[in-house]
């Protein structure tokens, strides 16, 4: 981490139990939490933003993944693109379906609808001001409501403010997203060096 944060022995209150609580759940704290905390009244608010908009995603949590990991190639950000292909890895049961996703999600087996939501995504974290009406309309062809291209457009959205954010701060990817493979984390090595 480029900045100081507060250190999970130091924490109080709001931010210690949010802490607390992915200390529980990983095993680890993530620097991706704690560099919200040079501004310590931060991460309470990002933290009830993100449960918020998760809470009510339309699409699912594999599709939440998916769409992420696609706009974190696109930031570039090696940070989470390292954290959804390992989610992703759980996902689909084989890192060469990871890897043919992160090569060409477009030839990777996946759905023609999946493909337009992922195409709409990555054009999102590109270049969001080349969307057209028509590009909408792929979508709802492809029998999205207006509801999930939102959530399409708000994920990849997040995601690319979230990795800039990390790699701004100085955020790198804990040990445990790492692959033991080589080849596999060099592939997720989309921007930031390890």
């Amino acid at each position: 981490m480029f900045l100081q944060t507060i250190a999970p022995e130091d924490a109080t209150g709001e931010i210690a139990a949010i802490y607390n609580e992915e200390i529980a759940e990983r095993g680890f704290l993530m620097e991706a939490t704690a560099c919200w905390t040079t501004r310590p009244d931060l991460l309470p608010l990002f933290e009830h933003f993100l449960a918020g908009v998760k809470a009510n995603f339309s699409l699912g949590a594999h599709e939440w993944r998916l769409i992420t990991f696609v706009a974190a190639k696109q930031v570039p950000s090696t940070y989470c693109s390292h954290v959804y292909a390992q989610a992703l890895v759980e996902d689909l049961g084989s890192k060469a379906k990871v890897l043919a996703i992160q090569r060409d999600y477009r030839t990777a087996g996946l759905s023609e609808k999946e493909i337009a939501m992922l195409a709409y995504a990555e054009q999102v974290a590109r270049n969001a001001s080349r969307i057209t009406g028509a590009d909408i309309e792929t979508l709802r062809g492809h029998g999205f409501t207006d509801i999930e291209i939102s959530d399409i457009a708000l994920c990849a959205s997040l995601r690319c403010f979230m990795s800039r954010f990390y790699d701004a701060t100085g955020a790198t990817p804990e040990a445990a997203f790492l692959d033991e493979d080589l080849d596999f984390r060099s592939a997720m090595t989309v921007g930031k060096p390890i």
